[in-house]
C-alpha cells in the first residue's frame, strides 16, 4: 500500500499489533477533558465540532502525536481550536498556566 497522502496518525491497513480492548480507570483530568469537550461542543454552546477536534489532533505532528496520550491529544486539539476561533488567546492561556503552576508549587511547599 502506498503512503502517498497518508498522514502520520493514519494507521488504516498497516500492521500495528494487537489492540488492547480493556477498560481502565480514567484519571480525574481525563474525565475533565471529556466533560469540557462535551460542553464546548454541545447544542447550546456549539463552540467547535468533532470534525474540528479530529482535524486538530491530525495536525499535531508526528512527534507530538506519538508522545501524547489519547486525552492529551484531546486537550491540545481543543486548546488549538479555541485559540484559532479567538475564544481564548495564547497570552490568556499562558497567564492561566502560570497561575496554576504557582498554585501547585505553593501547595507542594505547604505539604512539606
Amino acid at each position: 500500500m502506498s503512503d502517498f497522502g497518508r498522514r502520520h496518525h493514519d494507521m488504516g491497513g498497516q500492521d500495528a499489533g494487537p489492540v488492547e480492548a480493556h477498560e481502565h480507570d480514567y484519571a480525574f483530568w481525563e474525565k475533565k477533558i471529556d466533560a469540557v469537550r462535551r460542553l464546548l461542543a454541545d447544542e447550546k454552546r456549539q463552540m467547535f465540532t468533532v470534525d474540528e477536534m479530529r482535524r486538530g489532533i491530525e495536525e499535531l505532528g508526528a512527534k507530538a502525536y506519538d508522545e501524547m496520550s489519547y486525552y492529551e491529544r484531546w486537550a491540545a486539539s481543543t486548546t488549538n481550536v479555541l485559540i484559532e476561533k479567538g475564544v481564548i488567546t495564547i497570552d490568556e492561556l499562558g497567564r492561566r498556566m502560570e497561575e496554576v503552576e504557582a498554585r501547585l508549587r505553593a501547595e507542594a511547599e505547604d505539604s512539606k
